[in-house]
């Protein structure tokens, strides 16, 4: 019997061969591998409807980070003056801390905003018993990195234009998004499942969000702040990223692994939880919808 339909066929108050908690660990780990296929079918088709109809279609994923890296460039270099260094006399590279912050954060932002109106705009896929509904958050997610993939591409070659080669620790980028993704997916199972009987998640989701863009070190150094303010910033679940990919991509540090390790294992804990929640709901969602 699979872990899926096991998870289907035991209720909360049964007793199941094993535990719940660890029939979903292991649906969790299968459950991608098994529809990776569709998975990345789906991501596609997520990818080229967002652009469908506009004149210059996929294109725009290419230009819209363009556009801002621009804007970020003119509005803080020029009109600020802002320097990430303050003895720095470079122009460009505020936009530039800044722009990899928010590559960072805007993986994390979109799956949490996508994440309410998962199940909700998916009815369709509810109702069909054959289809793994729990890969909708990685449909999302990988949407996401899809995007943040195209910014990277743009800010690679800006910085290749204006200060020459990265430092070798771009490398360890990729590993850096790892315990971000977990932490995220986790989060998007838990609104996916919330956002099906409270509709009005989607709404404070979306404020929430826009506060811990101001509450992360996107748009300042964590180092410039107050001591007494720097536990605050540092409870912001995105924040430990956003410094380790600067580390990795500007100032060429490799993360500080004890770090690391302790975000990683928070993170796939908060990954193996939401997934158990959304699993113990999933059997509500037809009724609602």
């Amino acid at each position: 019997m699979s872990p899926g339909s096991e998870l289907r066929e035991h209720g909360p108050g049964a007793s199941p061969d094993r535990p719940f908690l660890l029939a979903t660990l292991t649906l969790l780990v299968s459950s991608p591998w098994k529809h990776r296929a569709l998975i990345i079918q789906m991501v596609r088709r997520d990818v080229v409807g967002r652009y469908r109809g506009s004149i210059m279609g996929l294109a725009w994923s290419f230009f819209n980070p363009l556009l801002m890296l621009a804007v970020y460039t003119f509005v803080f270099s020029v009109i600020f003056k802002a320097r990430w260094i303050p003895t720095s006399e470079s122009k460009t590279q505020f936009a530039m801390v800044l722009f990899a912050g928010l590559l960072v954060f805007n993986v994390f932002s979109e799956c949490l905003n996508r994440s309410p109106s998962l199940i909700v705009t998916n009815v369709n896929y509810v109702k069909k018993v054959v289809f793994p509904i729990e890969i909708l958050p990685w449909i999302a997610m990988g949407s996401a990195l899809f995007h943040m993939a195209i910014s990277f591409l743009v800010w690679l070659l800006f910085h290749l234009l204006l200060f020459g080669l990265p430092p070798p620790t771009l490398i360890l980028f990729p590993a850096v998004l790892v315990p971000l993704v977990f932490l995220t997916m986790g989060l998007s199972w838990f609104l996916a499942s919330l956002g099906v009987y409270v509709r009005d998640v989607a709404q404070v989701i979306g404020v929430l969000t826009t506060t811990l863009l101001f509450l992360s070190p996107v748009f300042y150094s964590i180092s410039y702040l107050p001591e007494r303010y720097r536990p605050l910033i540092l409870m912001n679940p995105v924040s430990l990223a956003i410094e380790q990919a600067r580390d990795v991509l500007i100032w060429g540090n490799s993360p500080e692994w004890s770090g690391f390790a302790l975000y990683l294992v928070a993170s796939v804990l908060v990954a193996w939880l939401g997934f158990a929640w959304f699993q113990k709901t999933r059997r509500g969602f037809a009724d609602v919808l």
